[in-house]
């Protein structure tokens, strides 16, 4: 009966491991992005792409691109790949400067998730 109680033990201790890690994964968060976090460019992007490692909810995908003052420099609003994974939104022609991305979406299990990352202009005289 006692190897029996420790078997039961062991699975149970195995079963919530395994559930734990399956619930710690389950957010959404960047794999991949265009202009990556601290890129200098000589030039303005036509647009910012966020490729997360999960399946996000179109409905709640946000996406926004800051200059130095606060005021936001996109064109249009985010929108979500066909892939469920990418993020993409077009940018006006940005000035030489500092810009900031921010972002928030929601795993398709609920899960939230928001960051956000640097990159810089430079412009063509650099």
């Amino acid at each position: 009966m006692r190897l029996h109680t420790q078997i039961l033990r062991a699975a149970l201790l195995i079963g919530g491991l395994a559930t734990f890690g399956s619930v710690a994964s389950a957010h959404s968060f960047p794999q991949s992005e265009s202009p990556s976090a601290g890129q200098e460019l000589s030039e303005s992007p036509s647009a910012v792409t966020i490729t997360y490692d999960a399946p996000i909810e179109k409905l709640f995908a946000q996406l926004d691109i800051l200059k130095a003052d606060g005021k936001s420099v996109v064109n249009g609003t985010p929108e979500v790949g066909d892939d469920g994974r990418t993020l993409s939104i077009k940018v006006d022609t940005l000035k030489p400067g500092d810009y900031t991305v921010k972002w928030s979406v929601i795993c398709i299990d609920t899960h939230h998730t928001e960051g956000s990352y640097q990159f810089t202009v430079k412009g063509g005289d650099s």
